[in-house]
């Protein structure tokens, strides 16, 4: 079973870390928009556009599913996706609150939404929650976080600095939806600030939607992964190499 994955940059890689872990499919192709990440600050239209180039870059593949690891392609061109492809399309959004449901029984909890710019607006992240009881959240934008990401800086002061900046005025969560597959790269961080939050990223809940939804079992016993860049493809495949081989 082939899957595609789509990101706007480097970030999907942690939902390819997951998907290789559980041995879900017997092949990954990854394909990465590299020369025009972030999609976070990017208009509604500009991101259907790139999205539905993505599609037609996967429909290159005998692929029987794409993943749209982006949480902004999920929030804005899901449904176009769907409208144009023969095969399935899953996002990380819907994932990602089930994921919450299956964690979290108190409905009084605080919840911290991060994600970028675009994905706080959409206000999919917030929809979601609210209609499943979940009233007690905070939604903030951290779109510094994802060059920082792309430019492999997953820990250190610019770091620290950054965190400080979008949580000074936060006090401790009891739950953290991380909106952006850029994120749990800098997981280990965000734990250190919050120490006794529990962090919930797409690509450990994707694997849990994946298996619940399409009873996708992890029967292969070894998964080939290709990588695709739009640009610096040299860069991606060392960031695969060393994120997913040393994390």
């Amino acid at each position: 079973m082939r899957v595609g994955v789509f990101d706007s940059g480097v970030g999907g890689l942690s939902v390819v870390k997951s998907l290789l872990e559980y041995k879900l499919f017997n092949e990954i192709i990854y394909l990465g928009d590299t020369a025009r990440v972030p999609y976070g600050t990017k208009d509604k239209n500009t991101i259907i556009r790139y999205s539905l180039e993505a599609l037609e870059f996967f429909k290159n593949f005998d692929i029987d599913m794409m993943i749209t690891a982006c949480n902004s392609v999920s929030a804005y061109a899901i449904e176009e996706l769907r409208q144009n492809a023969l095969f399935d399309i899953v996002g990380v959004i819907e994932p990602g609150v089930r994921a919450l449901i299956n964690r979290v029984d108190n409905k009084n909890a605080k919840i911290l939404i991060i994600a970028t710019k675009a994905t706080i607006l959409s206000k999919k992240y917030q929809t979601y929650l609210h209609k499943q009881g979940y009233t007690n959240t905070i939604s903030k934008a951290t779109p510094l976080f994802v060059p920082l990401v792309e430019e492999g800086i997953f820990e250190g002061k610019i770091l620290e600095e950054t965190m400080r900046y979008y949580f000074h005025d936060i006090c401790e969560p009891d739950i953290c939806i991380m909106g952006c597959t850029h994120f749990p790269l800098i997981k280990k961080e965000l734990q250190k600030f919050y120490p006794n939050t529990l962090f919930i990223h797409s690509g450990e809940a994707i694997v849990e939607y994946l298996e619940d939804k399409f009873s996708l079992t992890g029967d292969f016993s070894k998964t080939d992964l290709k990588l695709f860049a739009t640009e610096n493809p040299d860069y991606l495949k060392q960031v695969a190499k060393n994120w997913l081989t040393h994390n």
